[in-house]
């Protein structure tokens, strides 16, 4: 299966990601098999992006996941629907930046800036989850595979990549 992953670089080797802040599924090598989100994550990293900083150009890294040999060899856990396993999951990870999880791979919906809105309604107790799964259900959620671990990362191989 390809899967896509949008930068600032070309990522021919790519590496586990950890940062400041708490993200989906913890730290971890993000992408997603739908090409027009990475390409959108990719240009949206450009216009956040340090405009000193020279050559810095919006990036669609492509790679292929052996889906079927990393199933047989990793953990991998995989939310279907935003359902409250999923939410419970999200927020463990975005609230806490010590949780560690057991998953090699995760897959599942992104908490982008709408779904994240109420996620964040949720972590401050302003809403209850049950009423969040609710209002999700009116939300278009794109898909994530994140790979969080060096083992996982020897499963997909970089196919090119694209100035987009």
């Amino acid at each position: 299966m390809l899967v896509y992953h949008g930068s600032l670089l070309k990522a021919e080797n790519p590496g586990i990601i950890i940062s400041e802040v708490g993200r989906d599924f913890g730290f971890g090598f993000y992408t997603t098999d739908i090409e027009e989100q990475a390409i959108r994550w990719a240009r949206r990293k450009m216009v956040f992006a340090d405009k000193n900083i020279t050559g810095l150009r919006a990036v669609l890294n492509i790679y292929e996941f052996d889906e079927l040999s990393a199933k047989e060899k990793l953990t991998i856990k995989t939310f279907e629907n935003p359902l409250l396993d999923w939410l419970e999951f999200v927020i463990s990870c975005r609230s806490n930046l010590k949780f560690q999880h057991d998953y090699d791979v995760v897959i599942g919906n992104i908490a982008n800036d709408n779904v994240g809105e109420t996620i964040s309604f949720v972590m401050n107790g302003v809403m209850r989850k049950e009423d969040a799964l609710e209002r999700l259900k009116f939300q278009k959620i794109n898909n994530q595979i994140c790979f969080n671990s060096e083992k996982s990362l020897e499963y997909i191989k970089f196919v090119s990549s694209k100035i987009v």
